[in-house]
């Protein structure tokens, strides 16, 4: 494992050296942090298949993201870091971070766990980066994931409903306000109010250990097949879906359904 894991890294140092890839020569941390964000999707998508080959490939490509990285900062005028930085690093965190698996602390639940987590770790950044609760969170996560990570923080104090009744009731209420907007014809306010209800949904989820994010990728990838289904069904009869009725389409779409798409 460590020499395939040391060839990784001589390769990635030969791609960036004199002589090496113009392209890989060419990029910066800034410049390739696209391609770690559709690496990550990619995982995501082959642990959705349940295929093993696709998603070992996938850690491969991520893998290769967190090399590549490191290796440009090494080569920074200050070598800002190296992998074996990177390494260390983690391997220190988590060792830091598990005090009940390296150390003599105990714990009775996974909810202990991730409070001495928050702890040691609000201890490591101090109170200047940590001033409140939410500062660490990324405003670049995807929407729904973000206000996951938002709630499940401050319920670490109690900020939170403790069954999923009232949060269902809190859907309902934000529903019954984005009505009322939409009524009214105040396209901010509905706005306002339809992010109100996605929020309360994703407490729903997790409230019922389900990820909103997760939920909504796979919505999107069934619609997606259904309405392939819809647009060869038109293909097969040489029609053009511009000119097709809404009921028409249904008619097909529903076929989709009962073919298992």
């Amino acid at each position: 494992m460590g020499q395939e894991f040391d060839r990784l890294v001589s390769v990635v140092a030969k791609l960036r050296a004199p002589g090496g890839c113009p392209w890989d020569r060419e990029q910066t941390n800034k410049s390739i942090l696209s391609c770690l964000l559709d690496e990550s999707y990619e995982f995501f998508e082959a642990v959705d298949e349940n295929d093993p080959a696709k998603m070992r490939e996938e850690l491969g490509d991520l893998l290769l993201q967190v090399v590549l990285h490191a290796q440009i900062a090494s080569e920074s005028a200050d070598a800002a870091f190296d992998i074996e930085g990177v390494a260390r690093g983690i391997s220190d965190k988590l060792i830091r971070r598990h005090p009940h698996v390296f150390g003599d602390a105990a714990v009775s639940s996974s909810a202990e766990v991730i409070q001495n987590w928050e702890r040691i770790k609000k201890g490591e950044y101090g109170e200047e980066r940590r001033k409140y609760m939410t500062d660490d969170i990324p405003p670049a996560l995807p929407a729904l994931f973000r206000a996951e990570k938002m709630q499940r923080r401050v319920a670490q104090v109690g900020f939170d409903w403790s069954d999923v009744a009232p949060v269902l009731d809190k859907v309902e209420e934000e529903f019954k306000e984005f009505r009322e907007a939409l009524e009214s014809g105040d396209a901010d306010h509905a706005e306002e109010e339809l992010g109100d209800i996605l929020f309360a949904l994703v407490n729903v989820g997790r409230h019922s250990k389900i990820s909103a994010e997760n939920a909504l990728r796979v919505a999107a990838r069934k619609f997606e097949k259904r309405f392939r289904y819809v647009e060869d069904r038109f293909r097969e009869l040489g029609k053009d879906m511009r000119g097709a009725t809404l009921e028409e389409m249904d008619a097909y779409w529903e076929e989709s359904k009962e073919r298992g798409l």
